[in-house]
């Protein structure tokens, strides 16, 4: 091979990734005998052992992973040439990652309004939580994402615009008769809200900062999931208030908290001198107005 390819490359970077050829045969729908080929060919054109194999399982070498490190710039400047940007007409294929109520609420009229806008555009959705989507986006692997604001600083390089503003409330049986939100936490089964998300983090914070124990039942990171638990009297929950469409046919109330300090923010975040920035300030301007 008189150059390295870059389809050897998105295999080695795929082999780290999912931990191991067959995982990267099945993401690249080849089979575990042509991903172990391209890797071989690297490693005899480089002059180094890039994967090392314990079992099923394979990780990068320390050679494996200085390549890695450069390729994965390498592999998205190779991506980001099919984009062709003139006056009248924006082609190519723009990455996109969403949580799943950005992906019912905030993106429909968006992406309604880029295909009219952009007609010669390809859309890839990627949907996520935000944690994988916001790891994604640091590796170049999506252009832009929409999913919620983290509790920690952001990179230098990364930029977002904050389209909404979620506050929490509770989420209660219609037929509950309890109107202190504070006090249907602390007495009734309580539905919790993910920790392990960024938006479940927020509740457990204001549980914690308002010293309340719920009587925990379930824990679960989907909020149509938690809404139709609610629905069916299995207990209250303590959600951000987030876009429709909400799941059809439930019978659930919303209690204001006191305390409307904490929101679950959603925007959407871009790596800086992106390609795409102006079909990035296009979603903006779309997701502003909606």
């Amino acid at each position: 091979m008189s150059f390295m390819e870059s389809r050897f490359l998105e295999s080695l970077i795929a082999v780290v990734d999912y931990g191991s050829i067959s995982g990267a045969a099945r993401h690249q729908n080849l089979t575990p005998g042509a991903v172990a080929q391209r890797i071989q060919a690297l490693e005899e054109e480089i002059g180094a052992k890039l994967i090392e194999r314990s079992g099923r399982r394979a990780h990068a070498t320390e050679a494996g992973v200085q390549v890695i490190k450069n390729a994965r710039p390498i592999l998205q400047a190779i991506r980001e040439l099919p984009t062709l940007i003139t006056n009248k007409s924006i082609s190519g294929t723009i990455r996109i990652g969403a949580i799943g109520t950005a992906m019912t609420g905030l993106l429909p009229p968006i992406l309604k309004e880029l295909s009219v806008s952009c007609p010669d555009l390809d859309i890839y959705i990627e949907l996520g939580e935000s944690k994988s989507l916001y790891r994604q986006l640091m590796a170049r692997e999506l252009d832009c994402g929409f999913f919620v604001q983290p509790d920690f600083k952001l990179p230098k390089a990364c930029e977002r615009f904050i389209l909404r503003q979620e506050p929490l409330v509770v989420l209660a049986p219609a037929t509950l008769d309890e109107r202190d939100p504070h006090a249907v936490l602390a007495r009734q089964p309580f539905i919790r809200y993910d920790r392990n998300s960024w938006g479940g983090r927020l509740a457990d914070a204001y549980l914690q900062r308002h010293e309340i124990a719920p009587h925990e039942r379930f824990e679960l990171d989907a909020l149509d999931a938690i809404a139709v638990l609610v629905d069916r009297g299995l207990g209250v929950s303590l959600v951000p208030d987030w876009q429709q469409p909400w799941p059809a046919g439930i019978k659930v109330k919303k209690l204001p908290l006191p305390d409307v300090s904490v929101t679950r923010q959603i925007g959407l975040f871009w790596m800086r001198s992106s390609p795409w920035e102006s079909v990035i300030q296009m979603m903006i301007a779309s997701g502003r107005g909606g």
